[in-house]
């Protein structure tokens, strides 16, 4: 994402090559002596886990050991030699372990063609609709799925469905009936399963807004003569036609920012705004920039994201809402992995 046309056009904003460039782009040339003593340590945490393969090792325990490696070998040194690094991991024989669990494999190919897509999401909430794959994984699969699946950032995850499920019912609550909502790269919209204002018809307009066409198609499905309209739009139709789909009380973009560089970012969060009504409140969420799970996701799961830190949320907050009245605030979820902007329209 070099240029904002790139940037805006909703079909590129989530492949693995464009996240690559923001994740690992930098100017400075890499240091090979660095680089030579970063592959020996990858190496070494990939040969141990190996060994402790062939030696029957509870799979939980190689993972942890292993996850706690990466992550701490990731954040030490600079992240173009970090790049170099995860095609060692990938290609490494114990990625066939891995890669029997379907969440992982999932992630790695990425049937959809991007990121984060609805599909993978499922496997992070347990949907029936994931049973068949886990079911027909090898033991060993099931043994690697036990533990990706209650890693922190999968726990976070879940924690953001039901924490969005309670801001849409908390907003349902204040409008009488009257309330329209907006999810902006919505997916399958697991968050309104559980919903008790959806359930209980208290909500006028549920706009769930994603480019793929097959989770638009999922939603319209399920969702089918509730409040709920699916909408296949991208990133780029919030930024160039945001009037097309009118006002609303609550915006939220839950799984979208992890991918959007800082300028597309600002710029999305500005139009977002626009589509407020008084008084209105919009969110965007992210991974936050210590998650212990990056470098498994970023090696064998082939899922990079651009993780931030609070400051970084703030930085998003300020140059979006400059002049405006408004008001900011940070949350973080229970173990930290998803931090949370939010901006309310104070008139």
């Amino acid at each position: 994402m070099r240029d904002l046309d790139t940037a805006f056009d909703g079909e590129s904003l989530i492949t693995p090559d464009s996240i690559a460039n923001e994740v690992f782009s930098s100017s400075s040339p890499i240091d090979q002596r660095a680089l030579e003593e970063a592959r020996a340590e990858m190496a070494l945490h990939l040969r141990v886990a190996e060994q402790q393969f062939q030696q029957e090792t509870p799979v939980g325990l190689i993972m942890q050991r292993l996850l706690g490696g990466l992550h701490v070998l990731r954040n030490r040194i600079a992240p173009k030699i970090w790049e170099q690094l995860i095609p060692l991991a990938q290609n490494h024989d114990i990625a066939r372990h891995f890669h029997a669990d379907p969440f992982t494999r999932w992630s790695f190919e990425k049937p959809r063609g991007y990121s984060g897509d609805a599909g993978l999401l499922d496997f992070i909430y347990g949907h029936p609709s994931v049973q068949p794959a886990l079911d027909a994984a090898s033991p060993m699969g099931k043994e690697v799925h036990g533990f990706t699946s209650q890693s922190p950032a999968c726990v976070a995850v879940r924690e953001r469905r039901d924490l969005l499920a309670q801001y849409v019912d908390d907003v349902a609550s204040s409008r009488g009936g009257e309330a329209e909502i907006l999810t902006i790269a919505a997916g399958h919209l697991r968050e309104a399963a559980m919903s008790q204002a959806l359930k209980n018809g208290t909500i006028k307009r549920w706009v769930a807004l994603d480019q793929d066409p097959l989770s638009v198609g999922a939603v319209a499905s399920e969702y089918a003569g509730t409040a709920v309209e699916a909408v296949d739009g991208s990133v780029r139709t919030v930024l160039m036609r945001p009037q097309a789909l009118g006002k609303f009380d609550f915006v939220y973009a839950a799984g979208l920012y992890d991918y959007l560089a800082d300028e597309v970012a600002i710029k999305l969060s500005q139009r977002c705004l626009q589509m407020l009504k008084p008084h209105g409140t919009f969110l965007f969420a992210n991974f936050a920039d210590d998650i212990a799970d990056d470098g498994y996701m970023e090696t064998f799961m082939n899922w990079a994201l651009l993780l931030r830190s609070e400051e970084d949320m703030w930085r998003i907050m300020r140059a979006t809402t400059e002049g405006l009245d408004v008001d900011c605030s940070i949350r973080f979820g229970a173990n930290r992995n998803i931090v949370y902007g939010i901006i309310r329209k104070l008139s």
